[in-house]
């Protein structure tokens, strides 16, 4: 687990907030694009190369 990532208690919190996953094409994980959402805010750091 990285320094920013959620606990698994803070995702057991948000993971019933979220909405069911949808049938057809695969989503990307949840908690991994919170993870990133996380980070991102947490850092500040620009996204731009």
């Amino acid at each position: 687990m990285a320094r920013f990532d959620l606990s698994d208690f803070e995702w057991s919190v948000i993971e019933p907030l979220l909405p069911n996953k949808p049938r057809g094409v695969p989503r990307v994980d949840d908690r991994r694009v919170l993870n990133g959402i996380f980070w991102r805010l947490r850092t500040g750091t620009d996204l731009r190369p």
